[in-house]
């Protein structure tokens, strides 16, 4: 499991770590701990989802490709763990997304990047006033090349969408969910047997590079593990031992806008929950705020 923490927010040698502005969010001071998951079926691995929730107690847990309708979402299990703010954009079988949480949240947005309303983003607000986008970008199947794969062209469609939105952002902003893209030479077991691999190619890449720019976000996994460390949150289920292997991607991300830079105090990726029983591909990554 990587933790690392910092004892001051400031910027670390070497980090890309934007300057802090003033606090346009509070004059208290408040930690909040948000987690996100691609769960890949919530019902299915609920107890897994339960354990991880009593085990680390994050305030906010944003779950992408929960697969299940709204109304067949188990809230049950999350309210009695004390997760009584529930924002749900679901669909039957695929897709889906999700966040639970022990503190106030409202529900502020749900965009169609897609353009063709699978549920795959909600936005939320918090009682501070940052926001919360929870996105789940499609994987875009196994051929990089839209004329063939028409998943392909919808994700980098998604993407160029997300550029657009990015520009026009005007509070403070934490971006997280399955990106499906690993960007970085170091975000891959091999850079050089996965550069025509969908998530890793170099057209998704300069997108994503694009995305970045668009909305001056900051990757808050890597400001913590900065490149050239291994930095995995995705393993396949086609290995027989995970672990051994070691053929990762790091597809789960954080990110924020500038006006939260220097509010990050710690970031973890929960590797062991990849071990757990009926895992997920994905583990959770966690990201501590001192707002």
């Amino acid at each position: 499991m990587k933790n690392l923490r910092w004892p001051e927010p400031v910027a670390r040698a070497g980090a890309n770590r934007l300057p802090e502005k003033a606090n346009p969010i509070s004059a208290s001071s408040q930690t909040v701990s948000i987690a996100s998951w691609n769960i890949n079926s919530v019902r299915f691995r609920i107890e897994i989802v339960e354990r991880f929730l009593r085990e680390h107690k994050p305030d906010v847990l944003c779950l992408q490709e929960t697969k299940v309708v709204d109304e067949q979402f188990p809230e049950g299990a999350f309210r009695q763990l004390g997760y009584n703010h529930i924002i749900l954009h679901g669909q039957p079988m695929h897709h889906g997304v999700a966040i639970v949480s022990r503190i106030p949240i409202r529900e502020d947005n749900r965009l169609d990047w897609q353009a063709n309303k699978e549920a795959r983003h909600i936005g939320v607000a918090l009682d501070n006033g940052v926001r919360i986008e929870n996105v789940y970008v499609p994987a875009g199947g196994e051929i990089a090349d839209r004329s063939v794969n028409p998943k392909f062209g919808q994700k980098l469609d998604f993407l160029e969408r997300m550029i657009n939105w990015s520009g026009s952002l005007d509070c403070p902003t934490i971006l997280t969910g399955d990106f499906n893209v690993a960007p970085l030479e170091s975000d891959v077991w091999s850079h050089k047997q996965l550069l025509k691999t969908v998530s890793h190619t170099t057209i998704e890449i300069e997108l994503f590079d694009r995305l970045k720019a668009a909305g001056q976000w900051i990757d808050v996994g890597r400001e913590f593990v900065p490149a050239p460390d291994r930095l995995f949150t995705w393993w396949s289920y086609r290995a027989r031992d995970w672990s051994e292997s070691d053929r990762g991607r790091r597809l789960d991300h954080m990110w924020v806008t500038p006006d939260l830079a220097g509010k990050a105090v710690s970031h973890t990726v929960h590797e062991p929950c990849r071990g757990w029983g009926k895992p997920s591909d994905h583990v959770p990554i966690v990201t501590e705020f001192a707002f």
